[in-house]
């Protein structure tokens, strides 16, 4: 299954999964533009998925609208997200064309942000970044970090489609703390060559970032290790090597 990353604004990716009509589905356009330079004159689109309500991921819903009324608009039930047509939440099935997708509740981020699962891919909004996480603007350590247990937990061959090209920046954070991980090490040299191409680094697949991602990994002795030295304090909990290492990329330049 192939989903396309549309590059929009500096760093955004609005994802594109065709069937063999041509009939697409459309995840998180912030922009409309990208979305109808893609698809063009093409049959109307499935439907249209939202993470979340900020305006990166939903500003060109409206225009996308405009060229395709009716179109469905899946979202978490967000009075932030006015455009949405079927609420969603945790456990619901999405039924889009011949695909099929589970919601999960992945707050952190945002309060009610959610992210798709099936079909072999994970559409996760800016919940799970490649080597990194998002932000936690509405939610806390112990909610992002069960959040981002929950999206490991899926099949190590998903592909992991995330909202932003963040990747090489988080590979310079994932070294800071894990310098000693060969995978990590292997995975940022592959990073570096990709970027200095001019090519995405996504999707990636889960099992890469299971085993070079230090927000997935707070678990490893090295990677608690170096969250409690930057700390400066013993941290007691997996949630608590988790905020502490958010802490840090926060305030993080390479």
């Amino acid at each position: 299954m192939h989903a396309l990353p549309l590059p929009a604004f500096d760093d955004n990716y609005i994802w594109l999964l065709r069937d063999g009509t041509g009939r697409a589905l459309v995840v998180d356009p912030g922009d409309a533009a990208p979305v109808l330079a893609a698809l063009g004159d093409g049959p109307p689109p499935h439907a249209i998925l939202l993470t979340h309500h900020h305006g990166d991921h939903i500003g060109g819903v409206d225009g996308l609208l405009a060229r395709w009324p009716g179109t469905p608009v899946f979202a978490p039930r967000d009075e932030r997200i006015a455009s949405a047509s079927q609420r969603v939440e945790s456990g619901d099935e999405v039924a889009v064309g011949r695909w099929r997708f589970r919601v999960l509740a992945v707050p952190g981020h945002t309060r009610s942000h959610v992210a798709y699962h099936g079909e072999g891919l994970l559409f996760c909004g800016d919940t799970l970044f490649s080597l990194g996480c998002g932000r936690m603007f509405e939610g806390t350590a112990a909610q992002m970090h069960a959040s981002l247990a929950r999206l490991a937990a899926l099949p190590g061959d998903t592909k992991v489609c995330c909202a932003h090209e963040y990747t090489l920046a988080n590979a310079a954070f994932a070294l800071a703390v894990d310098p000693e991980n060969p995978a990590l090490q292997a995975r940022a040299d592959a990073i570096r060559r990709l970027r200095a191409a001019g090519q995405p680094t996504l999707p990636t697949r889960l099992d890469e970032e299971r085993a070079c991602n230090p927000f997935l990994r707070c678990a490893e002795p090295a990677v608690h290790a170096a969250a409690q030295r930057h700390a400066g304090r013993q941290l007691a909990s997996d949630a608590e090597v988790f905020g502490a290492l958010r802490a840090w990329k926060d305030g993080f330049r390479a």
